[in-house]
């Protein structure tokens, strides 16, 4: 089936457990959102999204907090292609307007349903180091891309 996925590259490399530790801090802002409904929570996360995922990543809070702990308990460099990494932080941005937009006109219940889609494809990235986006994307490709 790996024949099959075709994922962005931009041979630029990042820290894989840099990004997993971002997608966990995603995971544990989801949550929290889930159990307190503070809408500023998802605007704060699509802005991290955006940050990331047009190519401003140095000012992203979530990565400069992923620095940190990647500095203090001394986690070794795990090179990856930063390309799927910033696609999946696009997917991220669709997904938290997405939810911004549902909580703006009052459909809570469905953006709880999209924040549960986020903590997923964050669960798969920071627990498992699975990345969806490259699958996302080459179903992309599939349907709306020339092949």
């Amino acid at each position: 089936m790996n024949e099959e996925i075709d994922c962005p590259v931009d041979l630029v490399m990042v820290n894989e457990n840099k990004v997993r530790l971002v997608a966990l801090l995603v995971l544990f802002i989801t949550v929290i959102f889930l159990l307190t409904s503070l809408w500023y929570l998802i605007a704060f996360l699509a802005i991290d999204f955006f940050l990331r995922a047009f190519k401003w990543g140095n000012y992203s809070l979530l990565g400069i907090v992923a620095d940190q702990i990647v500095y203090l308990l001394k986690i070794k460099n795990k090179p990856v292609d930063r390309a799927p990494k910033r696609f999946a932080a696009g997917m991220g941005l669709v997904i938290t307007c997405g939810i911004l937009l549902l909580l703006l006109f009052d459909f809570k219940i469905t953006a709880g349903l999209l924040a549960t889609v986020l903590i997923f494809f964050a669960f798969l990235e920071s627990v498992l180091g699975f990345c969806a986006g490259c699958y996302v994307y080459s179903l992309g490709k599939k349907l709306f891309g020339k092949r």
